[in-house]
């Protein structure tokens, strides 16, 4: 048996499982509709033993790929430890992702089977014989709106809750290497085709030892409706919060509507958003027990500084902002000490600076990328299976995060937008080209050109969503908004719709932002919004 490491997944739930057996550690809330469900450390090691010989009995090797498409459920937890003990890599997709860029998703990663929810198996089946490497399928069957599909319905598809439900199993890891992949995360693909950000066991682990800089305290109660298909969730609760064994509470998905309720009923003290959340959270209406929550503090990576205090002062609590990237370097956190609008100063053992194009640095207050490096060392970026864009993201030793920044003269960053083609909607960076290709199906819909607009919500960084169309003869908005939400995840859906005679073009045939936002009004004519 291989010499223990909590920092490997693995290894750390074995260690609580021995330890702390009867800990309820997970709660995943039923959200009134359904029972809670609930896992101690030692149901979360025994069942991810029988996730792992499932997947061993498919074919599975250490070194492999398997897709992860569903919402926020016990069994995704699991699930990556399953990983961790089989030396395999799972490869989390938004359940929300379809078409293209799911097919690309799995083909990219070649993906030896998935693990998939029955609400989202449609779209899983729709690509599915466009992806030669896909084995097998393991359905978590579950009672959410969509739900009928059993895994008697799906061609070579097991039921994971029959495995679950199998006898107990007792496997040793066959992790070797702590430095192996045990996750790869794709990008949203802003400049290009998404790209699979390499995670290994050592990196996704350390997160359980993040706790304490995240002024997680003894006590604590951390929540989020954020999803774990993201590195957000994974990173800044579910790993720092079991690193301090703090029980950590978790919806299926975001609900402004009932965030407060929730944080009551679970007595929870600390929960993350990302932007775009924070205006959503604000604009709902005041009410009289606003301060009435246990909520001590939110972590936040783009709150607008021109609410900030006020969403302090209304709830009740206390704001730090951070900034990261998974596939970047670095962590910033202004912890409330430092200028509201700021994500912080430069870590401690890093130099970062803000370059112009040229790789020029430039003078404190003017904006550019920031990128950045360590004092010491060499820093990596591992995109999977894609070496000349890996060597591109770390050029001349430092990372490029290609987000345009600021830094004022006291040393704090500020995070002005994000470099390139893409539009950050709600937190997603969102990819024209898949909003493009879906538009561009519409029968009355000839030509089609996605960017952004300034978000109403005034959150930092973040943008619109609007399509420019040029239409035939009797269009039909709503009709284009109906298959954007039949084949587009949430945020990808335009905000705006923009008819307009030609899409302004240069002779390359490159569209020109510029006169579609001049002829741009949320009201104006030819603006169509979503009933």
């Amino acid at each position: 048996m291989a010499e223990r490491n909590e920092l490997i997944l693995a290894d750390f739930f074995l260690g609580r499982a021995e330890t702390k057996p009867d800990h309820q550690i997970l709660t995943f809330e039923g959200a009134g509709v359904r029972e809670d469900e609930v896992r101690t450390y030692q149901e979360i090691w025994i069942n991810a033993q029988k996730i792992a010989a499932a997947m061993i009995d498919r074919g599975l090797e250490p070194g492999d790929r398997f897709g992860l498409l569903i919402m926020n459920h016990p069994e995704f937890v699991e699930i990556m430890a399953a990983a961790s003990l089989l030396g395999c890599a799972f490869v989390p997709i938004d359940p929300r992702t379809r078409g293209a860029k799911l097919a690309y998703t799995l083909n990219n990663s070649s993906c030896k089977g998935i693990i998939c929810a029955d609400y989202s198996v449609a779209q899983l089946e729709d690509v599915r014989d466009q992806v030669p490497t896909l084995n097998w399928v393991l359905l978590l069957e579950t009672d959410e709106p969509g739900s009928d599909t059993t895994a008697g319905d799906i061609r070579e598809c097991g039921s994971l809750g029959e495995v679950l439900g199998g006898p107990e199993v007792t496997l040793d890891r066959l992790l070797k290497d702590p430095n192996d992949t045990v996750q790869i995360i794709y990008t949203s693909g802003t400049t290009g085709d998404p790209k699979g950000v390499t995670i290994s066991n050592l990196r996704l682990g350390s997160s359980t030892i993040f706790g304490p800089a995240l002024k997680m305290e003894p006590g604590d109660k951390p929540y989020t409706g954020l999803s774990l298909t993201h590195g957000n969730a994974q990173s800044l609760t579910l790993l720092p919060a079991i690193g301090m064994d703090l029980p950590v509470v978790f919806s299926r998905k975001f609900t402004k509507s009932r965030l407060w309720d929730v944080t009551r009923k679970y007595d929870c003290t600390i929960f993350n958003l990302l932007g775009g959340m924070t205006s959503a959270i604000y604009s709902e209406p005041l009410k009289e027990n606003d301060t009435d929550n246990p909520v001590r503090m939110v972590i936040s990576a783009g709150m607008p500084a021109i609410i900030w205090k006020k969403f302090e002062e209304r709830f009740d609590l206390k704001v730090i902002e951070l900034y990261a990237a998974v596939d970047g370097y670095g962590l910033f956190i202004n912890y409330g000490d430092g200028p509201i609008g700021s994500f912080g100063k430069m870590p401690e053992e890093s130099e970062f600076k803000i370059v112009d194009d040229d790789g020029n640095e430039l003078p404190h207050g003017e904006m550019g990328e920031l990128i950045g490096r360590p004092q010491q060392g060499e820093v990596k970026v591992e995109y999977f299976e894609n070496e000349e864009a890996s060597e591109k993201k770390t050029a001349g030793g430092w990372v490029r995060t290609g987000d345009v920044c600021h830094r004022d003269e006291e040393g704090w960053f500020y995070f002005d937008y994000r470099k390139g083609g893409g539009i950050r909607h709600n937190g997603d960076f969102v990819n024209p080209g898949f909003v493009e290709q879906v538009l561009a199906e519409h029968p009355q819909i000839d030509d089609v050109f996605v960017y952004g607009v300034p978000a109403a919500s005034g959150a930092p960084g973040e943008s619109d969503v609007v399509a420019a169309i040029v239409v035939s003869e009797g269009f039909d908005p709503g009709s284009a908004f109906d298959l954007c939400r039949k084949d587009l995840e949430a945020n990808f859906i335009p905000s705006y719709l923009q008819v307009v005679d030609a899409i302004p073009k240069t002779a390359s045939e490159k569209p020109q932002t510029r006169f579609l936002l001049e002829q741009f009004t949320p009201d104006g004519e030819g603006i169509y919004q979503q009933s």
